[in-house]
């Protein structure tokens, strides 16, 4: 559940200081969600896009 208001958070631009001040939460706690979406996602540490390509896997699942 964490990691969907992270990916949400995401979703609607917010940095990762941003989430954190949002959820009041760590800003380490923040990476690690968004590192836990990203590798459930299945995205490289070398995609430069992995963010975006978060942020467009959550809006498909959240129009479905």
């Amino acid at each position: 559940p964490r990691e969907r208001e992270v990916l949400g958070l995401m979703a609607e631009g917010h940095s990762n200081a941003d989430i954190a001040a949002n959820l009041v939460l760590s800003d380490p706690a923040v990476s690690k969600h968004v590192g836990n979406i990203f590798q459930k996602l299945g995205l490289s540490t070398v995609d430069e896009n992995r963010r975006v390509k978060a942020v467009l896997a959550y809006l498909q699942i959240s129009r479905s």
